[in-house]
Parts: structure tokens; sequence; C-alpha cells
């Protein structure tokens, strides 16, 4: 079954069926907090495993298993953690063997997390371009099926279908925000915003750049990494589908400093007791710091992606 260089809101109406039932519809809540009036939380935080990924793995299983190219293998991924632990859960309710490559830096959480789903773990190396080697590297030599990330129209089309989900809680909606890594949120969710009208926002921290550098170059191309972000925001290259998208669509690109991060993921657990990763509050940073700021009466969704986070350096007040 191989992968189409193409992403279609086809794909994306597809995927929907597929996982219909078996992921947590979107949670929209409306902010608190920020000046900003329009302003709605889409938490998918809440989804399956911790994060927005659920939907893209079992979109990505359940298409094998509907072509029948689901090996005796299993399926394998190279992973900062958040799709690691997606892909072990999709595994686990289609009955496949899951073996999940993460960086040594990847989060004690998220390890045992993975384990817990019944996955083998392979930490190799320290960052997630040595996962992603490791991890090619055994499915040449088993035959296991190799999942990805983010750079899989399945998986980015999954993900999409997050906008249908908060287009049905909040009518009316302008803008959606999201976090960009890899680029599989960025491009499903782009993807279907387009077919709607709406603008999509991406924002990256200003030191894992690989949307932002992609843009300036016309093509994909190799950054360095460097951020509080980067265990789930830290990829080296951007997916072409997530460029191909921009390209299509109304997008604008922002960068934030790990520092308006840092306030911005603490603002939520103060003004809401939310606790998420520093990946989800990167996308609420660019509103939080003023580096987008919507117009008068523009309704803004922000998808706060993921929870795999250890909560313990959250200010409680005093």
């Amino acid at each position: 079954m191989a992968p189409s260089t193409q992403l279609t809101y086809e794909d994306v109406k597809q995927a929907g069926e597929r996982i219909a039932g078996r992921v947590r519809p979107a949670t929209v809540a409306p902010a608190a907090g920020l000046p900003t009036g329009g302003l709605w939380y889409a938490l998918e935080f809440m989804q399956h495993t911790g994060s927005f990924k659920a939907r893209g793995a079992y979109n990505f299983l359940a298409a094998h298993r509907e072509s029948g190219t689901l090996p005796e293998a299993g399926v394998t991924i190279a992973s900062g953690g958040n799709a690691g632990l997606a892909c072990a859960w999709a595994a686990r309710g289609q009955g496949v063997r899951a073996t999940v490559f993460l960086p040594r830096t990847a989060p004690t959480v998220k390890v045992a997390r993975l384990r817990s789903y019944g996955a083998q773990v392979q930490l190799v190396g320290e960052q997630y371009a040595d996962a992603l080697a490791a991890c090619q590297d055994f499915a040449a030599r088993t035959g296991a099926l190799a999942s990805h990330a983010y750079d899989h129209p399945l998986i980015a089309a999954g993900a999409g279908t997050v906008v249908e989900e908060v287009l049905a809680r909040v009518p009316g909606l302008d803008t959606i925000v999201v976090s960009v890594g890899g680029g599989g949120l960025f491009a499903g969710v782009a993807t279907a915003a387009r077919q709607h009208g709406l603008r999509t926002v991406a924002v990256e921290p200003e030191h894992c750049r690989a949307f932002g550098a992609a843009l300036v170059k016309g093509e994909p191309v190799d950054v360095t990494v460097d951020s509080v972000a980067a265990d789930a925001l830290g990829a080296r290259r951007v997916t072409p589908l997530a460029l191909a998208a921009a390209g299509a669509g109304h997008t604008e690109a922002v960068l934030v400093t790990d520092a308006e991060i840092v306030k911005a993921r603490q603002l939520l657990w103060d003004e809401g007791r939310l606790a998420v990763e520093h990946a989800a509050a990167t996308a609420l940073a660019a509103i939080a710091s003023g580096r987008y700021a919507p117009s008068d009466g523009e309704k803004v969704a922000v998808v706060l992606c993921g929870a795999n986070t250890d909560p313990t350096d959250l200010v409680l007040p005093a």
C-alpha cells in the first residue's frame, strides 16, 4: 500500500469514517485568562493516549487492515513519544505487535505509558532522526509495517478529522491554530480547513522551525532542533504534505520563543488547571504573546494537541 504524495479533503473524509466511534470526539471549551474574545480551545490532549495522534494512528492501521497489508511482524514507528503511544494503542486495538523507537531523551512518562500498551520499546540516539534510522533498519530486516510520526497521508488525514468536529461545536469559526513539528497535524488540518474557507495558523518554536525553513526554501530542508518543546516538535525536516497544504490554502506561519511557550503552558494551568505538554502550549503562545493577533470578531480555535508531560514543573500559586 504505497503512500500518495498528495492529501485531499476526500482523504480526510475517509479517515473520519474509519475512526468514527474509535476515537474521542473533540471537546471544545472557551478560553480563559486572555483578553482576546472569541477564543476556543480544542482539547485534543483528552484524546486516547493523550494526544491528537490517536486519530492518524488508527486511520493508518485501519486502512492497512482494509487492504490486507498488515504483516505478521506487526507495525513499527519512530517517535518522540506521542506518535509511538498512538501507534501502540491502535496496534493493540487491531491485535498486532508494535515496536517503537524513541530517542533516549524521550520523557520517562511516555516510555512508561508505551510499555503499558504492550509495545516493545527501543531507545536509540539523542534525536528523533536517530530513532527513525533505527526504525527503518528494523522494518527492512523484519518486514514490519513502517508507520511514521507525521510523514504519511493516512496519518495526516486522520489528524485533519479534528477540524470537522471543532466546526460542529463552534459555528462561524474563522481560524484554527496548530503547533507544527513534522507537519502531519498541520497538513491534515490545513487541508480540511481550506475546504471550509478557514485560515490555518502554524506555530513553531523559533529553534525548531522545519516548516518555516521549508517555506523559505520552497522545499523541505534539514534544520537543527533546540527547544523546550523538542520532544514533540523536534523534527529536523517537515513532511512535503505540509508544504503542499501551505501552498494550497490560507496559512500564516508564526515563530515563538521558549519563554513564551513556557508562559503559555503556565497560563493554561493557572487559568484552567490544564496540564499540557510544551508542544500544546506552543500553539497558544502565538496568541498569548501577541505574535498572532486575531482581528475584532475573529473566531479562533487553538488545538491543544497533547498532555503527555511531567506536571511537576508547573508552578502552584503561593
